[in-house]
């Protein structure tokens, strides 16, 4: 389990991460959501103790990170996988962090194997591709067999085989009981891996709980009803409080519902449904809603790009 505790840290003016309080439960795949410069890099780097609060602390099992004796066997780390010594091989580089931390060098095959490094175990870092870099930095740390894994970013420069394949084995592990946060900018990927979230923004939480209470509370209940008779159906229904919006002449989009009210009052006055479907927003639908007001840098999704003009370059 991972506890956060009123975490903050400050650079100078800058709040980086601001009161942060939440909890990782064992046993689920937990996305770590929010927009870029919303915390996500420094709260990971707070909770494995790279940097120190300013305020606050975190608990990993129980612990601070710093006072558990093999670190390596409780946490499972990935926050830059490019952060190894280039000049060394895969293997030379998962066989020091195993002699430094009394794992079995049986061990390292295993996880180059498990990675699927086994062609390039003897090649030198340096010369890894960006997937491979991730690869390697996965077998890392999974090197000590730990029940807790934090991962930022772990499907960059994945290919789609490779993005499944993690998919699986993040949900193989909580499966196993482990405690998994992961952080990813990836909306469709953390909707199909995660079953729980934390979203953060300016380095507040926002919001948390379930993929599917998350998104519910963001965009709300849309309900989508075909009818002959929509107008009758919508004036019965915004008489009993709830709002209807008319999208084509039979059909109803209504707000505020699961669906079950709709039937009842269709039932009760005689009303034929052909429809009747709850519209679920996406992941990412629903996390442009929640963070619209934490988002540092807005670009124009405009065309109206500015043309290049050859009489400006050469004035310059």
């Amino acid at each position: 389990m991972i506890e956060a505790n009123g975490l903050t840290k400050r650079y100078g003016a800058k709040t980086a991460v601001d009161d942060l309080t939440f909890v990782v439960r064992p046993g689920v795949v937990t996305g770590f959501l929010g927009p870029n410069g919303a915390g996500k890099s420094t709260t990971m780097r707070l909770l494995l103790g790279l940097d120190r609060p300013s305020a606050g602390g975190s608990l990993i099992n129980g612990k601070p990170y710093a006072d558990h004796p093999a670190p390596l066997r409780e946490v499972g780390a990935l926050l830059e996988a490019r952060a190894v010594h280039t000049g060394r091989s895969a293997r030379n580089h998962l066989l020091a962090m195993a002699a430094t931390n009394r794992i079995p060098r049986a061990r390292v095959d295993e996880m180059i194997g498990m990675v699927g490094l086994d062609d390039v175990a003897g090649k030198r870092v340096g010369g890894f591709s960006l997937g491979m870099g991730q690869r390697l930095g996965i077998a890392s740390a999974l090197l000590g067999d730990p029940g807790v894994l934090l991962l930022d970013e772990p499907v960059n420069g994945l290919d789609p085989e490779g993005i499944l394949w993690i998919r699986n084995l993040l949900k193989a592990l909580a499966a196993e009981g482990r405690t998994v946060f992961v952080s990813s900018h990836l909306m469709s990927e953390m909707a199909l891996t995660a079953t729980e979230l934390i979203v953060v923004g300016r380095g507040r939480l926002i919001t948390s709980g379930t993929v599917a209470t998350v998104i519910g509370a963001a965009t709300g209940g849309v309900v989508l009803v075909r009818t002959t008779e929509a107008d009758r159906l919508a004036a019965l229904l915004a008489g009993d409080g709830y709002h209807t919006e008319r999208v084509a002449y039979d059909t109803l989009h209504v707000t505020g519902t699961d669906g079950t009210e709709i039937g009842l009052v269709a039932a009760r006055n005689a009303i034929a449904l052909m429809e009747l479907t709850p519209q679920q927003a996406t992941l990412e639908e629903a996390f442009m809603e929640i963070t619209r007001d934490a988002v540092e840098f807005h670009g124009s999704t405009t065309a109206n790009v500015p043309a290049y003009s050859a009489a400006a370059d050469r004035s310059q």
